[in-house]
């Protein structure tokens, strides 16, 4: 028997490869399938199950494809959506052979009301792991408000309280010796403060994971609704994806894979109204880049500040992106369902510069250059854009804390007039936020390169008493 974790670092994703006798079982997919199928028949194993823990809302999930490509059977388990496209909706406790080994469904409803976990039973006929989807992380549990974009009945307190008794009546009660496979880690929406680790035994978890100790269900109810902030709005339109089908992903990234020369990509801007996404790294965009295109680099958490900045899945997006990285752009977008990528820059930035084209730059400057500016002026405006949580925890003195999930329902607060310096923790969502401003109309944007690290390493500033987060939403 085989079991093979695949984590995809950038959506915190744990997909799961099981093989046994010469048959195989995904769990959780990923939208791009090709490697999953590679895998089993170097190893001479077909694809028999594609397992499905829920109905995903950080990411669309591959089974569709997967199960088009290899023949196998999608398994939910207890659900009355209607699906659009074949699939095993199991009962709680239906068994499923994956040559000699088995895995049961339990229901566990609580993040979502069809959210079950896998129960692996290897060729000895021993219990050997479960995979717990967003039932059970590592020391964390999933977060019980998804539901209430589905229906208005699943309120997080009833979500809640149902996640209390799957818990504790369906997986406290295993092996203390088996071991926990969630869906995701640190870094993941889908829960408050996950541990970075991505595996663990079930009896570490319950002498360690909060929500695993002795309490009454009003207890867990609070605790678990305690520091949960709106997810991103892009989660309940991969929810509908992840049920009612999607584009395959070739199709997709043959739409996407359009190269367009400097003259033809604005021609299609116009025409389209398409958002123009660079997805260069902060520093680099800041040097240059095509007026009004935003930044959001591919070698951060791309798909999730992609789903929290660009509301409709539907939107069409002109890429422009480091030469040889389209396709993987392009991929890494579907993964949230943004499926209509319309082309990229041929030649990216450098091949528009070349053209004679209009360029734009946004001011940076380092932590000891604005140090000296506010030493010259008190009341200069500081725009902390990290999570409230971040910026509760340890902020700059009469910093304005204005957190990048809701720079458009905050965007009004801010004067076109005004200059702000703004930071992050590091650089990469300053620079999002000051290249959607200003292609807002918001020219005076000054990135700290560098972030609230470089300010506090500096010690050039006067920051409040730290204070441990109590979340990391």
């Amino acid at each position: 028997m085989k079991i093979e974790q695949i984590y995809t670092g950038c959506l915190a994703q744990g997909a799961y490869y099981i093989e046994s006798n010469g048959e195989a079982a995904i769990i959780d997919p990923l939208r791009e399938v090709d490697p999953y199928i590679q895998k089993a028949e170097r190893n001479g194993a077909k694809i028999k199950y594609v397992f499905e823990t829920h109905f995903h809302a950080d990411f669309v999930s591959g089974h569709k494809d997967l199960a088009e490509k290899t023949g196998a059977k999608i398994v939910f388990g207890p659900t009355k959506a209607k699906l659009g496209f074949e699939a095993v909706v199991a009962k709680d406790g239906e068994e499923f052979e994956v040559g000699g080994v088995k895995i049961q469904v339990i229901h566990t409803p609580g993040h979502t009301m069809e959210s079950s976990c896998y129960l692996l039973t290897n060729e000895e006929g021993k219990q050997e792991a479960i995979f717990t989807g967003d039932t059970l992380f590592i020391g964390d549990v999933g977060r019980p408000d998804l539901a209430q974009k589905v229906s208005e009945d699943l309120t997080q307190e009833k979500q809640a309280g149902h996640l209390y008794d799957s818990l504790r009546n369906k997986i406290m009660p295993l092996p203390d010796d088996l071991i926990v496979y969630p869906a995701h880690g640190a870094g993941s929406a889908c829960g408050k403060n996950m541990s970075k680790e991505t595996s663990d035994t079930l009896g570490n978890q319950k002498k360690t994971n909060y929500a695993l100790q002795e309490m009454s269900k009003e207890e867990f109810v609070e605790k678990l609704i305690n520091g949960l902030t709106p997810p991103p709005a892009y989660f309940p339109q991969n929810v509908m994806m992840n049920i009612q089908g999607y584009d395959s992903i070739d199709e997709v990234l043959k739409r996407g894979e359009q190269a367009l020369s400097p003259d033809e990509f604005e021609a299609t801007v116009n025409d389209t109204g398409a958002i123009m996404l660079d997805t260069r790294s902060p520093q680099v965009f800041a040097k240059g880049f095509v007026p009004n295109s935003i930044n959001i680099g591919i070698d951060g958490s791309f798909a999730v500040w992609v789903g929290t900045m660009i509301p409709d899945v539907k939107q069409e997006i002109l890429v422009i992106a480091e030469e040889g990285r389209e396709e993987e752009v392009i991929t890494r977008l579907a993964r949230v369902g943004y499926d209509h990528a319309i082309g990229y820059l041929k030649g990216g930035f450098e091949g528009w510069e070349q053209s004679g084209k209009e360029v734009d730059a946004i001011e940076s400057i380092s932590a000891d250059e604005l140090a000296d500016i506010k030493a010259k002026d008190s009341e200069v405006s500081i725009l902390d854009v990290r999570k409230s949580s971040e910026f509760e925890s340890e902020h700059v003195l009469g910093a304005i804390n204005d957190p990048l999930d809701y720079i458009n329902e905050n965007m009004d607060t801010l004067d076109k007039n005004q200059t702000y310096y703004v930071h992050c923790a590091g650089g990469y969502r300053s620079m999002i936020f000051a290249s959607i401003m200003r292609a807002r109309g918001f020219e005076n944007m000054i990135d700290v390169n560098g972030g609230f690290k470089s300010i506090k390493e500096s010690g050039k500033f006067e920051l409040t008493e730290f204070v441990c987060p109590t979340t990391k939403l």
